[in-house]
């Protein structure tokens, strides 16, 4: 078998039963499943690459996330992850703005940048000259209320536990890159540097903004100090700026993404957790460490 099936159910929603296991293999010609958690993952064995339709006509719109990977070398070596809505469930930018009461004009052009309607780089610039002089202890509140996506201590624990190298790259800022990444155990962690002139926020952001471009550069970057090719990468994230490290990674994953990720990527998470992430290189349920 040169291909393997991975289906992963939204426990919140719906429960991954023998029957329906079975309903997808045949859809699929597939072989002996292997229950990776009950109820809730299993792995499909399939002699080449299912079709798409042929999926989604089995899942009977079902909360349930289907992944196809190579059967060869799906663990990968290198994790690279955004943050913003994939690692943490905010867009941490959006909720700094709630302290400047420029909450609602942040979040519209967060959103088209998001999409791929404006340059990222010129977004992220607007955006934080809107938040000049807003004080210091408003970065300190949203950290606060800042929360991890369930699952992701999990990803980062098991992949570092099989010697993986992990690194959360976001075209976010340093502030919050470094909490997440000490919080729950990042090898590496990039982003952009909010400038302040020890009170306040300036309105400005450091020099080259890390962009669409840099998330690619550093995945290549982090591979070759590895000696990992390109196929042995993990890569997850929600925007269009994560659309050139998701297709050069061997796997890229668009997780809850915006549509024209979702779109173009080689694999989604629509409705379950970064543990997806797990079970789509194989890892069973007992295999997870909790960090």
């Amino acid at each position: 078998m040169t291909h393997i099936l991975t289906l992963v159910a939204d426990r919140n929603a719906t429960t991954l039963s023998p029957a329906v296991i079975e309903r997808i293999r045949r859809a699929v010609g597939g072989g002996q499943p292997v229950v990776l958690s009950p109820g809730e993952a299993a792995d499909i064995p399939c002699p080449k690459a299912p079709e798409q339709a042929v999926i989604e006509a089995a899942l009977e719109h079902a909360a349930i996330d289907a992944i196809t990977t190579k059967a060869r070398g799906r663990r990968k070596g290198l994790l690279v992850a955004d943050m913003d809505s994939t690692i943490v469930t905010s867009e941490t930018l959006d909720e700094l703005a709630a302290y400047a009461g420029i909450q609602a004009e942040i979040v519209a052009i967060t959103k088209r940048s998001m999409n791929g309607e404006i340059d990222f780089a010129t977004a992220l610039r607007e955006r934080v000259g809107m938040l000049k002089g807003l004080h210091l202890d408003a970065l300190e509140k949203t950290w606060e209320k800042t929360q991890l996506t369930p699952g992701a201590r999990e990803l980062v624990a098991t992949m570092r536990a099989h010697n993986a190298t992990t690194a959360l790259v976001s075209g976010g800022f340093t502030f919050f890159t470094g909490r997440v990444a000490e919080q729950i155990g990042f090898h590496v962690h990039r982003a952009n540097v909010l400038i302040d002139d020890g009170a306040s926020l300036t309105g400005e952001v450091g020099e080259p903004i890390l962009d669409r471009f840099s998330k690619l550069e550093i995945l290549e970057e982090l591979a070759t100090e590895r000696r990992l090719k390109l196929s042995a990468t993990l890569a997850v994230g929600d925007g269009a700026n994560d659309l050139d490290m998701l297709a050069a990674a061997g796997l890229g994953v668009a997780f809850h993404a915006k549509p024209i990720v979702a779109a173009k990527a080689k694999a989604r998470v629509e409705f379950g957790n970064l543990r997806a992430l797990l079970f789509a290189q194989g890892y069973k349920a007992s295999e997870f460490r909790s960090g």
